[in-house]
């Protein structure tokens, strides 16, 4: 299922024992554009934190009771490092968190998505340490904040087109599937969805996303607003239209 992340932003996020806070952000990878981490707020239970949870644990979202389920117990969730603080996150700092977890290292593997080993703290055993000896060459991880990207103007090859509005995210492997633009001044009033795949270049420091795409085509690709409802016959059109597969890599 396919969802807006804005609408999962305050979710309930509910451990196997018991409730653990809500959600306040996602991070995505700008490599693969696959979401690796929810920063999970833990509020009254333990005031004042925020640490990561492992997409790999996390569970389908339930829109009518607003939580999402995490394969994950309190005690897992309460003694986990603290790395929140430490934004960007580092490769090392997603390691740790990783070997914490019992998550597989997902870059060991190309990059792809993976899922939760069985939970070493329950099983009483040290889970292994994927890619360990080569974590050191592997640099800091290419980890964004959501709620950061949100807003970034929108480039195509003949003008800006706009800015970052929102994401929508594939629940079944956490990966983005499109980021919704608002066109602004340029088309008022309306919005565009643009694939991973399009991005040719993000500038950062700028906070500025570049497509291989002109502004003509993006007035006539498949129509998007509030009103569409955004589902694989909606993906497969998008896909056909621009000639390029869903995912960035």
């Amino acid at each position: 299922m396919l969802w807006h992340a804005s609408a999962i932003k305050g979710y309930r996020i509910e451990a196997s024992d018991g409730h653990l806070g809500s959600v306040v952000d996602l991070l995505l990878d700008d490599k693969s554009w696959t979401i690796r981490w929810m920063v999970a707020d833990t509020g009254h239970w333990l005031p004042g934190r925020k640490v990561l949870l492992p997409a790999s644990a996390l569970g389908v979202p339930d829109a009518g009771a607003r939580s999402v389920a995490v394969r994950l117990t309190m005690q897992q969730v309460g003694e986990a490092p603290d790395a929140v603080s430490e934004l960007p996150v580092s490769r090392q700092m997603e390691q740790h968190l990783s070997h914490y977890y019992g998550a597989e290292a997902y870059w060991a593997y190309g990059g792809g998505t993976l899922p939760l080993m069985a939970s070493p703290h329950m099983l009483g055993m040290r889970p292994p340490f994927e890619g360990e000896d080569i974590v050191a060459e592997m640099g800091d991880a290419h980890l964004r904040s959501m709620a950061a990207v949100t807003g970034y103007h929108i480039r195509a090859t003949d003008g800006d087109i706009g800015h970052v509005l929102d994401f929508i995210v594939d629940d079944a492997e956490w990966r983005i599937r499109f980021v919704a633009v608002d066109t602004g001044h340029w088309w008022p009033g309306k919005k565009v969805l643009i694939l991973p795949k399009m991005i040719r270049e993000i500038d950062w420091s700028g906070n500025r996303i570049h497509i291989d795409c002109t502004r003509q085509k993006l007035r006539d690709s498949p129509a998007y607003s509030d009103a569409v409802t955004v589902d694989g016959t909606y993906a497969d059109a998008m896909t056909t239209y621009y000639g390029l597969p869903l995912f960035a890599v």
